[in-house]
Parts: structure tokens; sequence; C-alpha cells
């Protein structure tokens, strides 16, 4: 990856690639909420929507983490395991976890070194300006580990019904 230095980028910004479908999903190890790590491989053979979101606890988060939650069962149904992932700490996402009653895991990347293999992290616009944080991303993976659907800069509310409707499920 290379440092981007443009006119139209923040200085010393780690450029991202972004992910498409067919491409292998980078291998994660993450803690979740509860502090166990919980890796990609571990899905093996298992369809995954992993999505990304900025922060627990804020409205638009909220509104999605319970989208899933509330959309859970279709997704197994089809035979997708959820997973939410975050750069917020184990102790917030069990917080998270515990308010909002979410019955998928929700991981957590202090690092941002996940976030930013999978391309959901850096320059993105909020509020008409160019900042440097998480896009909201959504991915759907084989069970071979494949990027079956890449999508970023995806809206908190509306989203979950979007995919599922995209998707057939």
């Amino acid at each position: 990856m290379a440092l981007s230095r443009t006119s139209t980028s923040l200085p010393f910004v780690t450029e991202t690639s972004r992910l498409s479908a067919g491409d292998k999903a980078p291998a994660f190890a993450l803690p979740d909420a509860d502090g166990n790590l919980v890796s990609l491989s571990s899905y093996k053979g298992k369809k995954v929507v992993l999505y990304v979101y900025p922060a627990a606890m804020t409205p638009g988060c909220t509104k999605q983490a319970c989208d899933f939650r509330d959309n859970l069962q279709r997704f197994v149904d089809a035979g997708y395991a959820v997973i939410g992932l975050s750069p917020d700490k184990p102790e917030k996402l069990a917080k998270f976890r515990d308010a909002e009653a979410l019955t998928f895991p929700l991981l957590s990347d202090v690092s941002k070194e996940t976030l930013t293999a999978y391309g959901a992290y850096g320059e993105k616009q909020l509020y008409g300006k160019l900042v440097v944080g998480v896009i909201r991303s959504t991915f759907l993976i084989d069970g071979t580990g494949s990027i079956t659907t890449a999508s970023y800069g995806v809206k908190a509310t509306g989203h979950v019904a979007k995919l599922l409707k995209d998707n057939g499920l």
C-alpha cells in the first residue's frame, strides 16, 4: 500500500484497496465482546455476512445492528452467519450487545488492521469534509473464503433490507 499525498487526500493517509467479488477475504482473528478470539477460518465451509460499522451505541450503528438482529433468522435460513466489526474495545461491544439484545458476534479491531485489509478504513466524506475513519461496509463471504459481494459506504438505515432483496434472501 502506498502513502497518499495528493491535493484531494489528507497527508500521510494509507490508501486502502477495496475488495470485489471473487477476491479472497482477508483472514482475521479478533476478540469478540467477551474477549474470545474469533477467526474467519472458524467459519470455513459456511457463508458469512461481515458488516463494518463505525461505533457501537451511536444512533445509526444501533439502527443497523438492530436491523441485522431483527432479520437474523432470514440470514441463518439462507446459510449465513452474521458478524459485526468495529474499532470499539470488547468492553464497549459487550455493553452494546447487552443493551440491544444482539445475538451475533461483535468483533473488535482496535488496531484497524482488519478494517484496513477490507478497505473499510480510510478517507471518506463526512458532512462535506474529507476525514479518515471507518467506512460503513458489508461483505458477503462464501464457504471457501471468497468475497461474493463487497458494498462500501452503505447507509445505516435500509441497508439490511436492500442486502436481503439484492441477494434473494
